[in-house]
């Protein structure tokens, strides 16, 4: 055909779609929590000359690392557009919950390992001591959680920062009720029971941050969007005869895109028809970034160019 029409519509506003929510000041709480309480439990464990404390020292560390990582993320995400990055870093927040899911498999891994080892050769706990410093693990990783609850349905970053810490919260929750029932009881093999209890419990929750994450980093039309759905409302509008070429993809872990092809025989409807289109895509399905192309006929180089 002679010509191709281009409309473009592009919403930034606040649907299902927006910007991630600020959780800085979240991050650095939580940060300064962590870190206080390995410092904490380290120097218990040299104190009570405790290697269960020192290890769960060690293993605190990881809660850090991932809350740095999630923070670093929604940071990068903040960034403007740039002429080499055109959507800017959103994408971060993707690769951020990816690595905090990777970072939660390698502390069960961790887990794992030393409960085989305590199944073969079970050892008792250093008794109260390591109960009262699990209890105020329990309370320093809880209260962190706590502080990401709210954003982890909408963004998979922050669940990925949520998930660290509640995982955490049930391995210090394992330790209190192990430490307890062995003080009571003197069966050294409830610890490594209970401990892998807690391996179940966190893969479970980690299996599906890794699966979500990995396909936004695939760039898999995001959950909760129905891509025949929003073929079908394209379809639907006024004038258009066919829809090819439709692509819907995660900018970010809250933000999403679509390109679309509408074949319009009578021509271009003008700038209402693409603002109208926009806000439904918008309101309905949540996609913010819009991109769609007129044409007035079948004969379309860059469909066989696909």
């Amino acid at each position: 055909m002679g010509g191709h029409h281009h409309g473009h519509d592009h919403h930034h506003g606040h649907g299902h779609s927006h910007a991630p929510a600020d959780f800085g000041r979240a991050f650095a709480i939580g940060t300064l929590l962590n870190i206080a309480f390995v410092v904490v439990e380290g120097g218990a464990g040299f104190w009570f000359d405790s290697v269960a404390l020192l290890a769960d020292a060690g293993h605190n560390l990881s809660d850090v690392l991932g809350l740095l990582i999630a923070w670093g993320g929604m940071e990068l995400a903040k960034r403007p557009a740039t002429r080499r990055f055109t959507y800017g870093l959103g994408a971060s927040t993707i690769l951020a919950a990816l690595a905090n899911a990777l970072v939660l498999l390698m502390a069960v891994g961790a887990i794992l390992l030393e409960t085989i080892q305590r199944l073969g050769d079970p050892r008792p706990i250093d008794g109260w001591p390591v109960v009262w410093v699990a209890l105020a693990g329990i309370g320093v990783n809880l209260a962190t959680a706590l502080l990401f609850a709210r954003g982890r349905h909408g963004d998979v970053n922050i669940r990925g920062a949520y998930l660290h810490m509640a995982a955490d919260a049930a391995v210090s929750a394992g330790v209190v009720i192990a430490g307890l029932a062995i003080l009571w009881t003197g069966a050294t093999w409830i610890d490594p029971v209970v401990s892998l209890l807690v391996v179940v419990i966190i893969l479970v929750g980690t299996w599906g941050l890794l699966s979500e994450s990995l396909l936004l980093a695939l760039q898999a039309v995001p959950r909760g969007i129905d891509a025949q759905a929003v073929e079908a409302l394209l379809a639907a509008q006024a004038g258009v005869a066919r829809v090819h070429d439709l692509h819907i993809w995660p900018m970010s872990t809250t933000e999403t895109a679509l390109t679309a092809h509408l074949v319009m025989p009578a021509g271009h409807p003008g700038d209402g028809f693409l603002r109208e289109l926009g806000h439904r895509l918008e309101h309905d399905f949540g996609i913010g970034h819009a991109t769609v192309q007129i044409e007035t006929g079948d004969d379309c180089a860059l469909r066989h160019a696909h």
